[in-house]
């Protein structure tokens, strides 16, 4: 991987790299364009999340004082030197909370790497003081995500009506360990 690529979540097998704005420009100029970019292998389905988050960082780098380190990443798994899905927080924290989010691609999933994503994400937030708690969501019902939030000891809070997602899943994690309050609390 190339030396322009940096601030970065470095794991055992994976390389977090922050989404600045040459890289989210070279999100949007295309796969083949990001692979010479990063000079990494991009699997043919690596989001189905799709470029729409990626514009939304982009969206939320254009405010002043905006940190791009709490947005977007994309997991590189460094063995295979490939793009493995995408990652990141939904934003800065806000009341001590800060929210992840995660995909693996087809290609890469059943190897254990979106749990090491998600803990990635886990710890590097709580190397902030003002996180007090990381928060997460999943279709509201047992599935991989699940799994994934209960093996970083994520613990559920709530069921929720969203109405962009439907019925979804609250999970949290507090500094503490204890289980963080629900919504609203």
């Amino acid at each position: 991987m190339n030396a322009h690529k940096q601030p970065t979540i470095i794991t055992p097998r994976l390389t977090l790299l922050c989404c600045t704005r040459p890289i989210l420009d070279a999100i949007f100029k295309g796969d083949d364009f990001l692979s010479g970019y990063l000079d990494i292998v991009i699997p043919t389905t690596w989001t189905e999340f799709g470029e729409v988050a990626f514009r939304w960082t982009n969206d939320q780098l254009s405010n002043p004082g905006a940190n791009s380190a709490w947005f977007s990443y994309l997991p590189i798994l460094n063995e295979e030197n490939a793009l493995a899905g995408s990652c990141g927080y939904k934003g800065e924290p806000k009341d001590g909370v800060v929210e992840i989010g995660y995909e693996v691609a087809a290609v890469f999933r059943g190897r254990g790497i979106a749990t090491e994503i998600a803990k990635a994400l886990i710890d590097k937030a709580l190397t902030y003081q003002e996180v007090t708690t990381v928060r997460a969501h999943t279709l509201a019902e047992e599935n991989a995500s699940v799994a994934v939030l209960k093996k970083n000891g994520m613990m559920f809070t709530s069921a929720i009506s969203d109405p962009e997602d439907g019925d979804i899943w609250q999970w949290n994690l507090s500094r503490s360990g204890a289980p963080a309050p629900g919504p609203g609390g």
